[in-house]
């Protein structure tokens, strides 16, 4: 999604495909190392929690030098970036092509209540990590790849709204990590689902 001043921009002129998260390409050790700093991370944050583990800790546990790993990563939040990768390019193949109604072959609103109910799925499975990626920086969770994705999809699907494009950053808005974790304890996640699906359908709604 392109920036400006104002924020960020629509991204409506491109295709959806060329959206998709690409999967890195690098040597074969970098793939090595790249491979063990991640399972490392994966196995510590299960165990103790994401805010728990140092980067120091990654380090040794995937036997690289802390060097390798901050200018490969940068951060933890970096790192929850690399690892929610693959679990971001599995869900956009499932709507680029898998079956309806999540991917192509039903209406609008099938597809956009599968799409959401896969959205919170993973959200709710990957909460610590997303909302580390997200909260990284102001406005951070705008400039990952992935948010254009699922903003030009929704869009897409929103395209009888009178501004598909701004609705579809108004239905992911609530969908934020931060948002979700603060009102997860209170509110509980199927009235979180069920408020989703109904703006969505108000969303739909032509005037």
């Amino acid at each position: 999604m392109a920036q400006n001043s104002n924020g960020p921009q629509s991204d409506s002129a491109m295709p959806l495909e060329l959206l998709r998260t690409p999967p890195p390409k690098e040597r074969a050790d970098a793939a090595r190392n790249r491979a063990a700093v991640l399972e490392a991370a994966a196995r510590l944050f299960a165990e103790h929690g994401v805010e728990a583990v140092s980067m120091d800790q990654i380090a040794a546990a995937a036997g690289v030098g802390k060097g390798t790993l901050f200018r490969r990563f940068g951060d933890k939040s970096g790192l929850a970036v690399a690892l929610l990768d693959a679990r971001e390019r599995a869900l956009q193949e499932a709507v680029l092509h898998g079956p309806p109604p999540l991917g192509p072959g039903a209406a609008a609103e099938a597809r956009l209540t599968a799409f959401l109910d896969a959205y919170l799925d993973y959200l709710l499975e990957h909460l610590p990590l997303v909302r580390m990626s997200e909260t990284a920086s102001p406005g951070a969770r705008y400039r990952i790849g992935a948010y254009r994705f699922w903003h030009r999809h929704l869009a897409i699907l929103l395209a009888g709204a009178p501004d598909p494009d701004a609705a579809a950053h108004t239905l992911l808005a609530p969908l934020a990590a931060e948002h979700i974790t603060a009102l997860l304890p209170e509110v509980g996640e199927p009235r979180l689902r069920a408020a989703a699906l109904r703006l969505a359908r108000a969303a739909l709604a032509t005037p």
